[in-house]
């Protein structure tokens, strides 16, 4: 908490003071391409500014075009040789997810880093067109199965090139208010007990059991075949964007009686960024990062029977989604 207040740097050399820039200060990035969904608003546009500006190609997965190529020209207008594509991308759709997969593999493109950073927020209760609760649908299922969709591009990528892959997974500090046991498996969709801040923490909780599994496994496909990727997961912090939309009235108080707390888009953007391109993190996998530093989360996020469940899990309604 005192790092967090006064921005002290960690060990890692930044803190809660530093922004993407700063951290990303003389990387050169020319030789990766970067897919990052929710790129076109708050700290994804941000991190997608920082990225082309280390001369990164990004990517950026969006569900409105036309915010997205207005962000897109935004980037342009300050730096008019960064490398941005934009694709559509709607992850409450398992269809839009394979589809935008799809559409990305069809360009024929490596694929170096995939930022899992769209996410929505304390929404009220609803069910996506797939028939699931919409937070845990966007803001993991989306990501499980767009990143099962491109791992065998990154494995590709990361043999052909000898660069290491690495995935980012937004969580967020929440993941520690959720329901009880984690996740709901029998209950998803219940209605009646639905509690948004809940909803969003268990879906923040899934993100890093997603994250922690998946690295389990890459280490053994790393070794069988040969590929590199390394999976982390990241709170961002405290930043007042889009994603507070159905709670904008009460974040603002919050922010009035916590301002010491709460990150401005540069500063949000950083950890993402830090984990995403730094060379120190060279074969870092499984950790969860706050402030660019390491730390660790809750006793749910750390528990390997319950990741191992929530990857079953989410296969399952997958396959369940896609047989209706």
């Amino acid at each position: 908490m005192f790092r967090l207040i006064t921005g002290i740097p960690g060990p890692s050399g930044f803190g809660s003071g530093s922004t993407g820039e700063q951290v990303t200060q003389g990387i050169d990035a020319t030789a990766l391409t970067v897919i990052i969904t929710g790129g076109a608003s708050g700290i994804g546009l941000e991190t997608s500014r920082v990225l082309a500006q280390r001369n990164a190609h990004v990517i950026i997965g969006a569900r409105n075009m036309e915010a997205a190529n207005e962000a897109k020209q935004l980037i342009l207008k300050d730096n008019n040789t960064a490398r941005i594509d934009i694709l559509k991308l709607n992850l409450a759709s398992l269809k839009s997810v394979e589809a935008f997969a799809d559409q990305f593999i069809s360009l024929n493109l490596s694929l170096n880093i995939l930022i899992n950073n769209a996410g929505i927020m304390f929404c009220p209760y609803q069910l996506s067109e797939d028939g699931i609760e919409m937070q845990f649908a966007t803001n993991h299922l989306g990501h499980f199965y767009l990143t099962s969709l491109l791992l065998d591009k990154m494995k590709e990528t990361a043999k052909s090139t000898g660069i290491e892959g690495r995935i980012v997974n937004l969580s967020s500090v929440a993941h520690i208010h959720t329901y009880y046991k984690g996740i709901r498996f029998n209950r998803i969709n219940e209605e009646t007990s639905y509690s948004d801040k809940k909803a969003y923490g268990q879906s923040k909780l899934a993100n890093i059991l997603h994250a922690n599994e998946l690295a389990q496994r890459l280490q053994f496909w790393n070794q069988a075949e040969g590929a590199n990727i390394t999976v982390n997961s990241v709170h961002p912090g405290l930043i007042m964007t889009n994603l507070f939309k159905y709670s904008a009235t009460s974040m603002r108080i919050l922010k009035f009686f916590t301002c010491f707390l709460w990150k401005n888009v540069p500063q949000g953007a950083a950890t993402t960024c830090y984990v995403a391109l730094h060379p120190k993190l060279k074969g870092v996998s499984g950790k969860y990062f706050v402030d660019c530093n390491e730390f660790k989360p809750s006793r749910l996020a750390t528990d390997e029977a319950l990741a191992k469940e929530l990857w079953d899990f989410s296969n399952k309604l997958i396959d369940a989604a896609q047989t209706t």
